[in-house]
């Protein structure tokens, strides 16, 4: 039978399509990851660019406010479209972790910035746009980890949780009680 048969399509799971699914899923979760945290890298470059060359705000904090922007637009992107299918149960626990992960992000990221700025002293716009964006690159290494095992949580296998149920739906046998001993539970059948 060839791999399009409706026989292939119904055969019982072997240990390499939980496998292969289990693959597929974490590929399309990168996939729409890396969509939203490249808009949220336009958004946070755009911003950049925009605040450093309109104000006079240094390096640094321009690089603050853009990513301060881009986590916001992340958190919607990545709440709705991302992790749309992820507990939704607890949300202020999730902003929470959210914000705190962002924050450790935004050390990371701008903290490239900093040291490339004040350490090495490259501050020409092409030099703060590199390390921005080398920055932005090893905080969403971070960023992603967290989310997806912190913030996000999986929702459990609907396989799994049918098989824990069916588990506790059937009763494990009993030995008979010594004689004289009253059974436990005696009585409290539905």
């Amino acid at each position: 039978m060839g791999r399009g048969s409706p026989a292939h399509r119904n055969a019982p799971l072997t240990p390499r399509r939980p496998l292969r699914r289990r693959f597929r899923g974490v590929a399309r979760e990168i996939l729409k990851f890396g969509a939203v945290g490249g808009a949220g890298v336009l958004v946070n470059l755009l911003v950049f660019n925009l605040v450093r060359h309109t104000t006079d705000l240094q390096v640094v904090r321009a690089g603050i406010v853009a990513t301060v922007v881009a986590i916001v637009f992340n958190y919607i992107g990545f709440r709705y479209f991302t992790y749309r299918d992820r507990d939704k149960s607890r949300r202020t626990k999730e902003m929470t972790l959210f914000l705190l992960f962002s924050a450790v992000g935004l050390v990371i990221e701008n903290g490239l910035l900093y040291l490339a700025t004040y350490g090495f002293g490259w501050d020409s716009p092409l030099q703060s746009n590199i390390f921005k964006f080398v920055g932005i690159g090893v905080a969403t290494l971070f960023r992603f980890w967290s989310y997806r095992t912190w913030v996000f949580r999986a929702l459990p296998d609907r396989d799994r949780a049918a098989r824990a149920e069916s588990f506790l739906e059937h009763e494990l046998p009993t030995a008979a009680p010594a004689p004289g001993v009253p059974r436990v539970g005696a009585g409290r059948r539905p």
